[in-house]
């Protein structure tokens, strides 16, 4: 394994693939201190102020002079706001469209095409949380034997739901979310709990969407039908008159263009922004090549990056959408007292990434290099090919749910630190950055990308090894999280607003 990493010749600073003393020589210059794997090393003397460049990108400013072959991390980088003068389209590079490709999925009735076969128990506030886990408590591996098509019976509860503005950011935001996964191609059948007196009120989502009731779509609050215990006796009569109708629910050949993809990271570290997100990414470009649809996600996450972004945009109104959700989230961060360098993470610092403007860049490899088709508000239904972007926070359940209910059958979730997620009803698939981490906890990654940097193993190859991968996960397989039956709690629709 080479001792660094050099990402790009304008680059004044590179990586360490592994731990190095003082005095070892690395590129032009001689380590002057420890340089922890995955951390950067200055390859030249950079005066106090001036710019520290990663990827060909400014990254920070140097907090003070940085002698070659220093150590460079949060003592001696710091972040800057940018100020960025847009492009829209001067970066596109067409796809080139190919077809063939299929995966077995559930045709729905309404064209849609799911990936599992999932009963789904959506609750509109957390009032009645309990009643929803006690109803798909009850549906028990042993209860849904003689129904081998359906994947389980899912409650997706949340702590909000009233105590918040009847209008507004946060609540069109929820109702988004709960028509989502109310209409997720993923389920087969759905059942709508609520108390009966909060600000989300069930009705107004069935007028607002146009929502019936019928066999697979049902909804009760606990107040009509006049208490707990009641109403999980209720649910449970509900679903077992749905089982045996989501049963008749069989695979059968779709092509790629029918899926929609979460591009999602978390628990990243400095190898994300080299090996596991641009082999995301060209997994993004093939399954845009085949008319399928990849979303990502997170707009604090990709702060910085954006201008590169806007380059691909398929048309100025399309730029124009992502500038203004990072002029959104600058607003939403000073009036709430914080900066967009809140994040990275503690973890994300000690595996070697220092600003939000490192951390951004890397994360944007995970979108690939074909255009941008459209930009999304959380939770919205995304109709467009190809490449898209969803507003969300950087927070990986809030975001994965956005995603989820904006139509994605399959999450692809990378990490460097490591992570124990998983989501339903659509499947998660992790991509390690780094072989040592892929080793350490193999029970829960599905591919390491590490071996990028171990093995030699090329950017197209590992980008069609997770492109291969999402065809097998959409067409049955179980991703690891998905077998460690992982889900159930990690549903979290984003909260924005002030809590009444």
């Amino acid at each position: 394994m080479k001792d660094t990493i050099r990402l790009d010749a304008d680059d004044n600073v590179v990586t360490a693939t592994r731990a190095l003393e003082a005095g070892t020589p690395v590129e032009t210059v001689t380590t002057r201190g420890l340089i922890p794997s995955g951390h950067k090393i200055a390859t030249q003397a950079i005066a106090k102020g001036a710019q520290l460049r990663k990827y060909a990108q400014m990254i920070g400013v140097a907090s003070c002079d940085i002698a070659a072959g220093d150590h460079v991390h949060t003592h001696n980088c710091a972040f800057v706001p940018t100020a960025q003068d847009y492009e829209f389209g001067t970066d596109m590079r067409p796809v080139q469209p190919a077809t063939g490709d299929s995966f077995m999925g559930y045709r729905r009735a309404n064209g849609s095409v799911g990936t599992r076969n999932y009963i789904a128990i959506v609750t509109s506030v957390n009032c009645s949380a309990t009643a929803a886990r006690r109803i798909a408590d009850y549906f028990t591996p042993d209860r849904l034997a003689d129904y081998p098509n359906v994947d389980g019976v899912c409650a997706f509860v949340h702590g909000t739901g009233c105590g918040m503005a009847g209008d507004g950011d946060g609540f069109e935001a929820l109702q988004r979310v709960m028509w989502g996964y109310a209409r997720h191609p993923n389920h087969a059948g759905v059942l709508m709990v609520g108390l009966g007196c909060e600000i989300n009120q069930i009705d107004w989502l069935l007028e607002a969407y146009g929502l019936k009731q019928d066999d697979t779509f049902q909804v009760m609050n606990i107040q009509g039908v006049a208490g707990l215990q009641k109403t999980i006796d209720t649910g449970i009569r509900k679903i077992e008159a749905m089982l045996p109708i989501a049963n008749q629910a069989t695979r059968s050949e779709c092509p790629v263009s029918d899926l929609k993809v979460a591009l999602q990271c978390g628990g990243s570290d400095a190898w994300s922004g080299v090996t596991a997100n641009p082999a995301l990414g060209y997994a993004c470009d093939l399954l845009a090549a085949q008319g399928g649809t990849g979303v990502l996600a997170e707009t604090p996450e990709i702060y910085g990056a954006e201008h590169l972004l806007t380059r691909r945009a398929a048309s100025p109104e399309v730029g124009q959408k992502l500038v203004d959700l990072i002029d959104w989230w600058k607003d939403y961060t000073e009036r709430n007292r914080g900066s967009m360098d809140n994040n990275p993470s503690p973890g994300n610092k000690k595996g070697g990434l220092t600003t939000i403007l490192e951390k951004s860049l890397g994360a944007a490899a995970k979108g690939g290099t074909s255009p941008l088709t459209g930009v999304y508000k959380y939770a919205e239904p995304v109709t467009a090919k190809g490449f898209t972007f969803m507003d969300s926070p950087g927070y990986d359940p809030a975001s994965v749910t956005g995603q989820i209910a904006g139509g994605c059958q399959v999450v692809v979730f990378t990490t460097g630190r490591g992570s124990a997620f998983g989501s339903k009803p659509s499947p998660t698939i992790k991509v390690s950055t780094n072989t040592e981490m892929y080793t350490r906890m193999i029970d829960d990654m599905d591919v390491n990308a590490g071996d990028m940097l171990t093995a030699g193993v090329t950017l197209e190859d590992k980008g069609r090894e997770i492109y291969e991968m999402i065809l097998r996960v959409a067409s049955g397989a179980a991703s690891k999280s998905e077998a460690q039956g992982l889900g159930d709690y990690e549903f979290v629709p984003w909260q924005i607003g002030a809590v009444m």
